[in-house]
């Protein structure tokens, strides 16, 4: 039996315990590993911390109180895409070679970038801006900013796989890659590391300096992992903040 089959004929209850139980282990595993990675890289000296200000006294604790929520979102709403299977409105391919499963996941990558941007750009309107206060409210970012935002937001972004769904019947690892490297990208993003200093802001491998400034100016750079979206819609903010005089870096 293949993967997209056995999802289909598990239950509701099944679906959401599931989801819960994926979401968590992507989430917390993503923070440990970014945290840990990130402090090695700092004491080789590859690299360089973007904004060595201390953390808020309450910081951490908030973004795991909020990341929480969010993870109850994305888990509990993994029965939507396998509600739209159950009525027949989408449907899985059983088989697929190794390149159209790698074209399905290239597609689905750039198609994230564009609905991040879409959802992230309607967040700093003055109507839902009061739903995205949360998650900046993480001035200097940490690997555990990456879910902490309001369950609004959570679900304007985690509803990502749901229109593709429609539009063409994906190989269910193609689907179940989107959050994997989602998460994995967004938490480079808020990493607060510079892991290329020496590539220009541009460039793909330097997401976590561009997010790092959309933090510190938020009127801009509104695309997730690549650029494109921000330079097509002349968003991007190019200047690097100001920076407070340098302290011992907190620990994520």
């Amino acid at each position: 039996m293949d993967a997209g089959t056995w999802f289909i004929q598990r239950n509701a209850w099944q679906v959401m315990a599931l989801g819960l139980v994926f979401f968590g282990a992507l989430y917390c595993l993503g923070g440990w590993g970014m945290s840990a990675l990130t402090r090695t890289l700092a004491r080789l000296g590859m690299g360089r911390p973007l904004d060595t200000r201390p953390l808020k006294p309450d910081q951490l604790r908030r973004e795991w109180r909020q990341s929480f929520h969010s993870v109850l979102v994305f888990g509990l709403g993994t029965i939507v895409p396998w509600g739209f299977l159950q009525l027949g409105w989408a449907h899985l391919t059983p088989t697929a070679s190794a390149g159209r499963i790698a074209l399905e996941i290239f597609v689905l990558l750039i198609w994230n970038d564009v609905h991040f941007w879409i959802n992230h750009r309607l967040l700093h309107t003055r109507r839902l801006v009061r739903f995205h206060g949360d998650h900046h409210r993480s001035v200097v970012t940490t690997p555990w900013s990456t879910y902490s935002f309001h369950p609004i937001e959570a679900m304007m972004l985690g509803n990502i796989i749901l229109l593709p769904m429609l539009v063409h019947d994906f190989y269910f690892w193609s689907l179940a890659s989107v959050p994997v490297l989602s998460l994995l990208l967004n938490v480079i993003g808020h990493a607060n590391y510079d892991f290329f200093p020496r590539v220009s802001n541009e460039h793909p491998l330097a997401a976590s300096r561009r997010h790092h400034l959309h933090h510190a100016r938020p009127a801009g750079n509104y695309g997730f992992a690549l650029a494109f979206m921000d330079k097509i819609m002349r968003t991007q903010v190019k200047t690097a903040p100001v920076q407070a005089p340098q302290a011992p870096h907190s620990a994520h």
